[in-house]
């Protein structure tokens, strides 16, 4: 794995430096946008609406739309918002662990004790450990201040992304405060069927049966050919000299106009001599 970051975990006069590994990983089959006649890519640009030029990332700020009116933001806007530490993970509060909802974790993250920082860094895991408590901390990543969760998972710290409290919603369904009559004997099978699936909870026993479906139908097609090739769909979309991108089909209608073009002049140049020669330019098709 390698490290997304480095902070120290703060909790009173105790610092620990930690370096930062995401936890989890996206098995998914990457599938992009192409073109259904030609194959190829589909890109998207960052196009202004005024004037209709692409505009580079570092000419690229952000606004907010108020109704009527826009408020732009610029990276000074930004900077000087209040936000929480980008070098620590502040310890707020220890709280029992089975207050800290599952509804409210967002990404994991992998917590690896730096040289100089062992020892305070299995200390504090023993403490959790022995307490049952998670610490809730505040941090900064990727540009964006965070509540957290920092529990023990197997014999590592795991930093947990949480939702704000603000962004939870309510389960508000009516339907649900209605008082239908259930009897005892439809408790007693609703009861049976729990236990008679009863387990203890192992991941590795479930697999994403589409993506595994998904790559037997990729590897199917690339078998019996039905594929095309990268380099000639590239080649095809290639910049011109002055960086214009000419479009596959719009090549071939060039090419075709040409020569019809051509066809017509060599017809008349056998019908009928030129009576002087022309100056100027020949016309693009």
């Amino acid at each position: 794995m390698r490290a997304i970051g480095k902070r120290s975990i703060a909790f009173g006069l105790v610092s620990v430096p930690v370096k930062i590994y995401t936890a989890t990983q996206d098995h998914d089959i990457a599938l992009h946008q192409v073109h259904d006649k030609d194959g190829g890519r589909i890109h998207y640009q960052r196009r202004c609406e005024i004037c209709g030029k692409v505009v580079p990332y570092e000419h690229i700020d952000r606004a907010y739309d108020a109704g009527e009116r826009r408020v732009i933001l610029d990276e000074d806007d930004l900077r000087a918002l209040p936000a929480a530490s980008r070098d620590e993970i502040e310890v707020v509060e220890f709280v029992p662990s089975d207050q800290v909802d599952p509804i409210t974790f967002e990404r994991s993250y992998y917590l690896e004790p730096e040289n100089g920082g062992v020892k305070a860094y299995l200390l504090l895991r023993a403490a959790l450990q022995r307490t049952a408590r998670t610490a809730i901390v505040r941090f900064a990543l990727r540009d964006k201040t965070h509540l957290g969760a920092l529990r023990v998972h197997d014999d590592a710290l795991v930093l947990q992304a949480l939702l704000w409290g603000d962004e939870l919603r309510e389960a508000e369904f009516p339907v649900l405060d209605s008082k239908p009559r259930i009897t005892a004997r439809e408790r007693e099978l609703a009861d049976a069927l729990v236990k008679s699936l009863e387990s203890d909870f192992h991941p590795d026993d479930y697999r994403d049966e589409y993506q595994d479906q998904l790559r037997v139908l990729i590897d199917a097609k690339l078998e019996r050919g039905d594929s095309v090739e990268v380099a000639d769909v590239i080649d095809a979309a290639a910049p011109t000299e002055g960086g214009e991108v000419i479009d596959l089909m719009e090549a071939l209608k060039r090419s075709v106009d040409r020569a019809r073009g051509s066809a017509r002049r060599t017809t008349g140049a056998s019908a009928r001599p030129p009576k002087r020669k022309r100056s100027g330019k020949p016309s693009r098709a």
